[in-house]
């Protein structure tokens, strides 16, 4: 999506039409309570629809055949997912819903690439996130598959000189999609842009005459290619799950250690019971580190937020590393840079988890195409000149690498980066992981700038707070050097939720994770003692203190304190995400339609 586009480009233009719902506090206790999502328990028709069933346990016969006796067909069994896809009239629902071995039905719903189009500009997104550090010491993602699930990836030939037998980095594909062909080669131009950022070895921009080398976060980790968007960058969430499930299933054979989701859609329900979060709870239980795009609706103002509120799902889920975009200026120096207007800000919908986690390089990002698939078609002028990474070059536009911007594009620097602290040290957890690259992300922010559109000329207002940027900026060679451990154990890293107390002031909690928390994160015998996650004296506009009304956080745990955002001289200021109508507020909760 180009930014000017904030929300047709996202969702793709075949998208139907879905509502990220807005809940209030007192609603929140009674979600748990429904067995049926809110966008399905009102369609009382007998025309067949596309659902999700979930169940108490991996489907069997007997589950599947409960369905069948409603008028029910199995649409896509899920693996072991604790639930399958199916068609079923709208009308027998409910009547599913009420055996008592039915948890939760969702429909079948839409996901689409989270990227956009955007001008010619040079790329300097490893060296602002300290990769060259990482290679430096012989990193390079050697021996770490890295699953995308994605549009599919083309056959071109910076997917191969890394490896001493000439094989590619790509080692293995399927497609997901239905493909009367069966083919996983991408058609869309988006799986193969996100692989190039992880694991191109940037072979057509070496030589002689190179200016500049397109190279790969970690171009020797292997690529499992795992195709769940069509043409048109479209899926569905069954499609994901059966990828997921797929990713699991071939742990061990590709040594798995990283799944790259650079999609998703808008939130509808708890994490708990979404469909999608769970399937990347299972991956991330089993032992695999989930990276997801936030989401590019940072610009959407439609329920009045400014763009808070709108990650997106499955980024929503608090065990998984939710990536965020940042803007380098087009200078390989990061304390320029300023978030993406586009990427989604948190907390989330519903559960109000803390996101994103953090963020990295998401504008203007070259990377790889293939002459012919859909992006480049709609972006002819995204790819680059031979000029700009050739001495010899000219305006003739490159037939390798093509110019995306978003928060699908920041996603695979994080699984890069991922797979280097693997290679490093193969013994560390998905929770450990992420712990690491949240506590050393770079947090000497520029806290407020502005972002104009080129086209229209809007302006928006940013502000690195901890809903735009979570932990700070992704840092590689910081990642690598730290060598503290949280518990191994699924769950020890979760992002905390921010909730209001009795007095109307903002706090984390955050359970037994380390992240978040006044009695955790910065208690004494927290792990990282007196360092803050997110900063320790950040300040936005004239004297407002981003962590309380004079003091940083650790005193109280107080966030903002007073129920104030971010005090009432910035334009953001208290009515917006803490109002009267907006997550917490006490009104009737509202819908938004998103898409076309």
């Amino acid at each position: 999506m180009k930014p000017q586009k904030t929300k047709s480009a996202m969702w793709g233009r075949k998208v139907l039409i879905v509502c990220a719902l807005m809940l209030t506090a007192n609603l929140f206790a009674f979600a748990g309570q429904h067995k049926i999502s809110k966008d399905l328990e009102k369609n009382k028709s007998s025309a067949q629809v596309s659902v999700i069933v979930q169940f108490t346990q991996v489907p069997t016969a007997v589950h599947h055949q409960k369905v069948f006796n409603r008028g029910g067909t199995l649409k896509r069994a899920l693996g072991r997912f604790k639930g399958a896809a199916y068609t079923i009239p709208a009308s027998a629902l409910a009547d599913l819903a009420a055996d008592p071995s039915v948890v939760f039905i969702s429909p079948d719903r839409p996901v689409h690439a989270t990227s956009t189009g955007t001008p010619v500009s040079i790329d300097y997104h490893t060296d602002t996130v300290n990769a060259p550090a990482a290679w430096a010491q012989g990193l390079d993602g050697t021996g770490i598959g890295v699953a995308v699930i994605d549009s599919g990836v083309a056959d071109l030939p910076d997917f191969y000189g890394s490896k001493s037998d000439g094989s590619s980095n790509v080692v293995f594909s399927q497609d997901f999609t239905g493909d009367p062909a069966g083919s996983a080669v991408d058609q869309y131009g988006h799986g193969t842009h996100v692989s190039g950022i992880i694991a191109g070895t940037g072979t057509k921009s070496k030589g002689p005459n190179s200016l500049y080398t397109f190279q790969g976060i970690a171009a020797n980790a292997n690529i499992v290619n795992l195709r769940v968007l069509d043409q048109s960058g479209a899926g569905n969430d069954s499609e994901v799950i059966a990828a997921i499930q797929t990713a699991i299933q071939l742990q061990s054979v590709y040594n798995i250690r990283v799944i790259s989701l650079s999609l998703g859609r808008p939130v509808f329900e708890s994490y708990t019971t979404d469909p999608l979060c769970q399937a990347v709870e299972q991956a991330w239980q089993a032992g695999i580190v989930v990276v997801v795009a936030a989401g590019n609706y940072g610009r959407d103002n439609s329920a009045g937020t400014y763009g808070y509120g709108t990650i997106t799902a499955p980024g929503n889920d608090p065990y998984v590393i939710t990536v965020g975009a940042m803007n380098t200026k087009s200078t390989p120096d990061r304390t320029d840079d300023v978030p993406a207007s586009y990427s989604s800000k948190g907390p989330s919908l519903i559960d109000s988890v803390v996101k994103p986690d953090l963020v990295a390089p998401g504008n203007l990002i070259v990377s790889l195409y293939k002459p012919g698939e859909t992006l480049s078609q709609e972006e002819p002028g995204n790819e680059i000149p031979t000029s700009l990474y050739q001495s010899n070059g000219n305006q003739t536009a490159s037939n390798t690498y093509l110019l995306l911007s978003g928060t699908s594009m920041a996603t695979p620097m994080v699984s890069g980066a991922v797979a280097l602290m693997l290679q490093q040290d193969a013994t560390l957890a998905p929770d450990q992981v992420k712990a690491r690259l949240m506590k050393t992300a770079f947090k000497n922010l520029i806290q407020s700038s502005v972002a104009v559109d080129p086209v229209s000329g809007q302006s928006f207002n940013e502000q690195a707070d901890i809903f735009t940027v979570g932990a700070g900026y992704l840092d590689i060679e910081a990642a690598l050097a730290n060598t503290d451990l949280v518990p191994a154990t699924a769950g020890s890293a979760m992002s905390p939720t921010a909730t209001m107390d009795a007095d109307g002031n903002i706090v984390l909690s955050s359970g037994s994770s380390v992240l978040g928390g006044g009695s955790v994160m910065w208690g004494s015998a927290s792990l990282w003692g007196s360092s803050i996650l997110w900063g320790s004296s950040t300040s936005l506009e004239g004297s407002s203190i981003l962590w309380g009304s004079s003091t940083p956080i650790q005193g109280s745990s107080i966030l903002w304190g007073s129920s104030i955002l971010w005090g009432s001289s910035t334009l953001e200021g208290e009515s917006i995400l803490w109002g009267s109508s907006i997550l917490w507020g006490s009104s009737t909760p509202g819908s938004v339609t998103d898409g076309k």
